[in-house]
């Protein structure tokens, strides 16, 4: 199994607005996709006054769907995040195997 991992530190004065969109919009537009089989939101314990840190995985059956999902689906799903909360969030986005 694969886990995509995005951790995205957003910034406080948008958090709560982008934290409900996120579950309500971004989350099931991922999960739409039929290219992972669950998902989980955890929030990443550091003490930062400027932003809060949140790390999305994303539980995938096999590489092969990741590239599927990579080539049909986020660019546009990043694309929209981008656009709306622009300059208010950092993300990076790392691959782990389960084992």
């Amino acid at each position: 199994m694969i886990i995509y991992n995005v951790t995205v530190k957003v910034d406080n004065d948008v958090h709560d607005e982008w934290m409900e969109w996120m579950r309500s919009i971004h989350i099931p537009e991922v999960m739409a996709t039929q290219k992972f089989i669950d998902h989980q939101v955890a929030k990443v314990l550091v003490d930062d006054a400027d932003g809060i840190t949140y790390s999305f995985q994303y539980k995938c059956q096999s590489m092969d769907k990741l590239e599927e999902y990579y080539a049909d689906h986020a660019p546009a799903l990043q694309r929209d995040h981008a656009k709306k909360y622009k300059d208010k969030f950092v993300a990076f986005r790392t691959l782990l195997e389960v084992i």
